[in-house]
């Protein structure tokens, strides 16, 4: 870089003038970074529809093109507070009766309490000899069993004298109970953890020392203690017994979650019938996905606002308000994807399939058959002429008075329903997924956009802000030599004319 002097002797503003002479490489600078910026918007901007795009494809129309994916059932309880019921898609549409005799219950035993806690001197490393009244004096067992009948286990637990509370208690639940000791209350919990008949557990001992630590620990009745016996849960479905560990019982596509005891004579109703509201709230919400998009997509495509503007310099920004900036930043975002031709070709495939006819049961149908239409062209707001408005549609004002074709039709004829809008949802899907291939050097699987076209620009953009700086650079360095070379010369010019006048003035 070339020394850089400024006019000591020509009285020039070499500063400025060079800044003249380099002004416009600086300016073809300057607008390429901008060019650099705004293409780097555009990804922003089809990064965010992009990913509106895979949300309407994965979400609705992917989960509405089988007809199974309408076969939404639900199941009316007449009693809610007796048992609630998840409906499977497999259920069978019935009138049952139902009646729960017993609710499942969890084993648990609590303990009396211990002698000596009111003192405050018993915890967790209390041993059994230090318990008041304790008459442990040697080696016991005593013998946790699990489980009734023929599935009952049992296995014993080894105490004496030096045995603590704690060591019990770790010893009952390394063996698949819960417990523990409550300094305050004086006491132990011990629980089983699953509910039902096959979790119930009793302690016993067959010996002197094991029967005096249960006695001790305040583990058995006779001791203060108090159990509440694990039990299965037993209902009456149609008259036909049967039993659960717990209050869930998965019958014939029903999962029915027993609540509460029936009263004596008390019968509750379990009416299964197809969900019409379900499959209506389906499509409902796959038109309101739709129309939030395609909105979307012709505001992108037709707003040109922001057309003619381009980022702003740092000296531009600097001379403006926040505010203002963000104004001018939002105006051209809003239109960088003006008359973009693949947002076109996109948002026309989506709306030809909207459009297009499904043959059901030999007849040709489309939406309006179903009370499904645009508004005027006069009636819609700007930006909103491609959306989808269904008569009868409490939540939509434009057509809230209108008579529910789509509800009467899920009712009365769902099989219709179902055959024309899952051939329109694998249509849709179809074009979506051919939309989305990947592209070699333009666009990855997935995307609607070609996303490695845009990378692949933007670091040409980088390569050639650099070259251009470069060259800028060099030009500006020129001049400043130029100009520090001219100095040189008027310095020695007016050197050598000061020695002249010295001299004659001397003669």
């Amino acid at each position: 870089m070339a020394m850089r002097l400024t006019g000591m002797n020509s009285g020039l503003d070499t500063e400025s003038i060079i800044q003249e002479l380099v002004a416009v490489r600086q300016k073809k600078v300057d607008n390429t970074k901008k060019e650099q910026k705004k293409l780097e918007w555009k990804q922003e901007a089809w990064k965010d529809l992009n990913t509106k795009l895979k949300s309407f494809q994965n979400k609705y129309v992917s989960n509405m093109r089988l007809s199974a994916d309408y076969a939404k059932k639900t199941t009316k309880v007449s009693n809610s507070n007796i048992a609630n019921v998840i409906t499977s898609e497999n259920a069978v549409n019935s009138v049952q009766t139902l009646r729960v005799e017993r609710l499942a219950k969890t084993a648990y035993l609590t303990g009396g309490k211990l002698a000596g806690s009111d003192a405050g001197k018993l915890n967790a490393l209390t041993k059994l000899s230090d318990i008041t009244g304790s008459t442990v004096e040697g080696e016991g067992t005593i013998t946790l069993t699990t489980g009734t009948g023929s599935s009952a286990k049992s296995v014993d637990i080894t105490v004496n004298e030096n045995t603590t509370i704690s060591d019990v208690l770790t010893q009952l639940k390394d063996n698949g109970l819960n417990a523990s000791f409550d300094e305050k209350q004086g006491r132990l919990f011990v629980s089983a953890k699953k509910s039902g008949e096959a979790s119930d557990f009793t302690l016993t001992s067959s010996d002197a020392n094991g029967l005096a630590a249960l006695s001790a620990l305040k583990l058995t009745e006779d001791a203060g203690a108090t159990k509440v016996d694990g039990s299965n849960a037993k209902i009456w479905l149609n008259d036909a017994e049967f039993t659960s560990d717990t209050n869930v019982f998965q019958i014939n596509g029903l999962t029915i979650t027993a609540l509460q005891q029936t009263k004596a004579g008390e019968e509750v109703t379990l009416t299964t019938e197809n969900d019409t509201s379900g499959i209506y709230d389906m499509i409902k919400n796959l038109f309101k996905e739709y129309n939030e998009l395609i909105n979307s997509m012709d505001k992108l495509y037709n707003d040109d606002s922001g057309k003619d503007y381009d980022p702003l310099s740092e000296e531009e920004e600097y001379s403006m308000s926040e505010k203002k900036v963000e104004d001018w930043e939002q105006k051209i975002k809003d239109s960088l994807l003006y008359r973009d031709e693949n947002l076109s070709d996109i948002s026309t495939a989506l709306k030809d399939v909207m459009s297009s006819g499904f043959t059901v049961n030999g007849k040709t149908m489309y939406l309006s058959d179903f009370g499904i239409a645009t508004l005027g062209y006069f009636s819609a707001e700007k930006y909103e002429r491609n959306a989808y408005h269904i008569d009868g549609d409490a939540d939509d004002e434009n057509t809230s008075t209108a008579t529910n074709k789509l509800k009467e039709m899920i009712t009365n004829n769902p099989d219709t329903v179902v055959s024309f809008f899952s051939q329109l949802s694998q249509k849709l899907y179809d074009k979506m997924f051919d939309m989305s291939k990947s592209v070699n050097g333009y666009r990855s699987y997935g995307n609607f956009y070609d996303d490695k076209k845009l990378t692949s620009d933007y670091t040409s953009y980088t390569s050639k802000i650099a070259d251009l700086e470069e060259k800028l650079f060099a030009y500006e360095d020129k001049w400043y030599k130029k100009f520090a070379e001219m100095e040189t010369a008027m310095a020695k010019m007016q050197s050598n004319s000061t020695a002249v006048t010295n001299m004659l003035g001397g003669l």
